[in-house]
């Protein structure tokens, strides 16, 4: 993620050295576990995905600057579906990548009231295959630090999966809507079937009558229970690291990308700038929605508003089109605030010389000079540079979940969903992304067990480009991404074959 937050911009925990480079991370074996700046252990120690299987020596390998080596999976990785994978380091802006993924096949069944003690996130992922399957897939983009990123690559699915056991007697009933209120005793596992019994009177009279309880009473559907499921485990996973501080070094945050296949369908959860596409028959479906600055600049503007303390008097909430000269006061100027999409005049006072909350255009955009997106998990004690003001406040954990229904469509061997950190999406468009994979999928063997994860490393050879003397380049003369890259191609057909 390139330079999300301003390296300039930042002071925190597990500080920044010019360029971005951490304390805590260097090269090496022996130090990569070394302790944050506040002289507490990593949570993680810094690794790439365990499915990759790295010797220290590719480890090694996997963090050169100057060749951004791809990094795929080996071939008898054996990844679920065939799924597609490709990494590369950034081009200098930060030590280590700071991007992370996680691919995980996990069993959605009931937890006996002895594993409901512990914490089940530790639950063993033994060869116990019993359980409805549950695919998951994830895109991390760290910035200011890998610990958040690494964290929630090693947890969310966990927390998820957790969740769904919860209420997996609703999953093995699918065609019975969830129960609105589940029994008193705390058992998850029956519904409140008392009624009428001891109801207010007048409450009585609304339920005897049947039209009028059909009106009452809203029917959520399982979609619904397993969508709030995944909304509640990304805050989840955002307290856990903010809890977790206390003891360990948790740096930075990260952009959440998931991707979750569940009885026959796919749920895709986005809380931050990755982005998610389907690529069926050459046509795009897009599967997310990216949160910056800009796309969220009424949200963060209505919370200024609102709660103007929080801009602690340095920053306006309202914006203009470029920063105000102290001479121009009483003069009329071009703004927006929360309510507007458009544009009007206002006339400046002395309130509209502070620093825009949103400034900025683009790539460029940020929320208090610091920050270029605003969801995502962790950055719980990044603040405005040399100040007091917390940025977390601005930032939501909660991702948009979008429901794709993989059992009604038919799926050949090219249609796959293609996951990417916004390293992937910034040279290169949806269109040429869905044009390169189906043209690179066209001539590959259909029965090449590697043949997504050499669509992945084309994808990313196409927006990481060549170094020239000049700097890394496209074919086109310009400008490669030199931020980390990751991406998945997943087979949606994947679903079909699976015994």
């Amino acid at each position: 993620m390139i330079s999300k937050v301003k390296n300039a911009m930042s002071t925190l925990v597990g500080g920044i050295m010019p360029h971005g480079h951490h304390h805590h991370h260097q090269h090496g074996s022996g130090n990569v576990q070394n302790c944050g700046l506040d002289g507490l252990p990593p949570r993680f120690p810094y690794s790439r995905p365990e499915f990759l299987d790295l010797t220290q020596e590719l480890l090694q390998y996997s963090t050169e600057h100057a060749s951004r080596p791809v990094i795929t999976p080996k071939r008898d990785s054996r990844l679920p579906w065939r799924t597609g994978y490709a990494e590369v380091i950034n081009a200098g802006k930060s030590m280590l990548n700071e991007d992370q993924a996680s691919c995980e096949l996990l069993y959605v069944r009931k937890i006996s009231g002895k594993q409901q003690h512990r914490t089940s996130m530790l639950l063993d992922d033994s060869a116990d295959t019993s359980g409805i399957p549950l695919h998951f897939w994830g895109v991390f983009d760290g910035h200011a630090g890998s610990g958040a990123a690494l964290m929630a690559s090693k947890l969310l699915h966990r927390l998820i999966r957790d969740r769904l056991c919860d209420v997996v007697h609703l999953l093995e009933n699918p065609s019975t809507p969830p129960p609105i209120c589940l029994a008193k005793n705390g058992s998850p596992y029956q519904a409140d079937t008392k009624k009428g019994a001891g109801q207010e009177p007048e409450e009585q009279d609304a339920l005897t009558d049947p039209s009028s309880r059909f009106h009452m009473e809203k029917v959520i559907s399982l979609e619904g229970l397993i969508t709030g499921i995944i909304e509640n485990a990304f805050r989840q996973m955002d307290d856990l690291i903010e809890k977790e501080k206390a003891s360990y070094s948790i740096s930075g945050g990260c952009c959440s990308l998931a991707a979750l296949h569940l009885m026959g369908k796919l749920y895709v959860a986005n809380a931050g700038d990755s982005r998610a596409i389907i690529i069926r028959n050459n046509e795009v479906i897009p599967m997310s929605n990216e949160f910056t600055p800009e796309t969220e600049r009424q949200r963060l503007q209505y919370l200024g508003f609102l709660k103007p303390e929080l801009l602690g008097n340095e920053f306006t909430h309202i914006e203009f089109p470029r920063r105000i000269q102290h001479k121009e006061l009483g003069k009329k100027m071009l703004f927006r605030d929360h309510t507007m999409t458009g544009w009007a005049y206002k006339t400046i006072v002395e309130d509209d010389l502070k620093f825009p909350l949103i400034y900025g255009e683009g790539k460029k955009a940020r929320v208090m000079a610091t920050i270029g997106v605003t969801r995502g998990l962790g950055d719980h004690d990044l603040k405005v540079y040399n100040s007091n003001i917390h940025i977390k406040p601005f930032l939501s954990c909660c991702p948009e979940v979008l429901v794709y229904n993989l059992s009604e469509n038919k799926h050949g061997p090219d249609d796959v969903l293609v996951m990417g950190t916004d390293g992937l999406w910034d040279v290169t468009t949806d269109r040429e992304v869905a044009d390169a994979v189906t043209a690179f999928l066209s001539c590959c063997d259909p029965s090449d067990p590697m043949r997504y994860t050499l669509a992945a490393q084309d994808l990313l050879m196409r927006s990481r480009g060549v170094l020239k003397e000049r700097g890394w380049r496209l074919p086109n003369e310009r400008l490669g991404s030199g931020d980390d890259i990751t991406v998945f191609v997943v087979p949606l057909a994947g679903a079909e074959t699976e015994t």
